[in-house]
C-alpha cells in the first residue's frame, strides 16, 4: 500500500557556491532520489 501525501511538492536543487561538508563534490536532487537523507540543523549559542 503506498502512503499519499496531500499537498506534496519536490525539493528544490541546492543553490550554488554552499560549502559542503563531508563530500568531494556538491551533491545535486538527481543523486539523492529514492535514499533515505537526514537533515541536521545545529547552531552555537
Amino acid at each position: 500500500m503506498a502512503i499519499q501525501f496531500a499537498g506534496k511538492s519536490n525539493a528544490p536543487e541546492f543553490p550554488t557556491g554552499l560549502q559542503w561538508v563531508n563530500t568531494d563534490l556538491p551533491l545535486t536532487m538527481a543523486q539523492l532520489r529514492g535514499k533515505l537523507v537526514v537533515l541536521d540543523f545545529w547552531t552555537y549559542c
